[in-house]
């Protein structure tokens, strides 16, 4: 008997959970020879607005953990993404048209990237953070901490790699995030959702939208409660309007980068916050 095939649906991630989007809009996903993938959400404007609110919700939470908790759940994650390496190789390879090695080299490279962010957790503090020379009777001290709600445009291509290299380094300080995936290839980006709502991060901690990243990134830049703003997939829109939206409301930018951004220190304290701490020598 021949198996009768069901078109997948594939739905939002926000707030730990998987709603359908608010529009009931959905496209289709088609691979680069034409063959029809799945559905997937079309977010919309009040679907983004519900991922800032959750993001907003889960930032004292996740920034409160301390440092070697949020390493130990992002290398959770890890192991996780290893475990479902086949899947995503197969979704990679069908989705963007490439090899099945070429798929599973990003996959490879993906799991990697986001282990050494995860190294960085306990870490990254001591290298950011100083005490600072002056002059009298005190300790001075800076230390990052969080900038809050940080919404990115992951990178169009190598759409599992590019996801990984915008999120996990947002997540390391301990902002959450809402993401745009790939609006072409989104299959990896709905199964990291799949990965992380059986993880240990907390729901609202990581957003995933799909769609349309020039209909739905502009609603986030002008966002009031977004607190910093990564286009880092966004080089083919109009990325100034972008940072002109952002400006309206103080938001830290990060400039478009060209293919997949590298694995740095400097993307992780993109998105913290220095406080400097005096205190008296001698006193409790």
């Amino acid at each position: 008997m021949t198996r009768l095939a069901v078109p997948k649906t594939y739905k939002l991630y926000i707030g730990g959970k998987f709603p359908r989007s608010e529009s009931g809009r959905s496209y289709e996903v088609r691979s680069t020879g034409g063959e029809f993938l799945a559905n997937a959400a079309k977010a919309s404007r009040k679907d983004a607005r519900d991922a800032v609110r959750a993001a907003r919700a889960a930032v004292s939470g996740w920034a409160g953990a301390t440092a070697y908790n949020r390493g130990q759940v992002l290398y959770r994650i890890a192991e996780l993404l290893e475990g479902r390496r086949g899947q995503f190789v197969d979704e990679v390879a069908a989705s963007e048209g490439v090899t099945v090695e070429a798929a599973a080299a990003q996959v490879d490279a993906a799991i990697d990237v986001w282990v050494w962010y995860a190294g960085w957790a306990d870490k990254y503090a001591q290298v950011a953070g100083n005490a600072n020379p002056v002059a009298g009777p005190y300790f001075n001290l800076s230390a990052p901490e969080p900038t809050g709600v940080v919404a990115m445009v992951a990178p169009q291509q190598s759409s599992l790699l590019g996801l990984v290299s915008v999120v996990a380094p947002a997540l390391v300080a301990g902002n959450t995030v809402v993401v745009v995936a790939s609006e072409p290839a989104p299959l990896s980006a709905i199964t990291l959702s799949e990965v992380l709502a059986t993880s240990d991060v907390p729901g609202g901690v990581v957003n995933v939208l799909t769609g349309s990243p020039a209909e739905i990134a502009p609603w986030l830049a002008a966002h009031a409660d977004v607190d910093a703003l990564d286009l880092a997939g966004a080089g083919d829109l109009d990325w100034v309007d972008l940072q002109v939206a952002a400006a309206e409301t103080l938001k830290r930018v990060v400039e478009p980068v060209a293919g997949v951004p590298t694995p740095t220190l400097g993307r992780i304290t993109a998105f913290t916050e220095t406080k400097t701490v005096w205190h008296p020598k001698g006193m409790l």
